[in-house]
């Protein structure tokens, strides 16, 4: 990856993030939605943001409203950045830290079953 899409990539992370703290008052959406990674495409055609919530909202439903929500993004994206190009965006749902947390549960039992009594 490229230093200038690295770059674009935490721009685009960080102006979502905060459209989505400051701008976004839907209530279907959870408490806590977070952008964890933004993966573009070489020629900034296309954008994956993947999310993470925590609650118990479900997933589809807050994939659903964010997508709805694509045109939004794009048009605040086109207004704060200064790109040629602003790219299609498509959420995914990271479940990278629903894992750790599985690891950290599995590493935990096995811990605690071969402590010597």
């Amino acid at each position: 990856m490229t230093r200038r899409i690295e770059r674009v990539n935490n721009l685009i992370r960080q102006e979502i993030s905060e459209l989505l703290q400051r701008q976004i008052k839907d209530p279907r959406l959870g408490s806590f939605v977070a952008i964890t990674e933004v993966s573009t495409s070489p020629d900034l055609k296309y954008a994956k943001i993947f999310i993470s919530c925590i609650g118990d909202e479900g997933k589809q439903e807050t994939l659903s409203v964010l997508a709805a929500a694509s045109g939004f993004f794009r048009k605040e994206l086109a207004r704060r950045l200064r790109l040629r190009r602003i790219p299609e965006l498509s959420f995914q749902w990271d479940d990278s830290i629903e894992r750790g947390a599985h690891l950290l549960d599995l590493i935990d039992e096995v811990s605690i079953d071969s402590t010597p009594d």
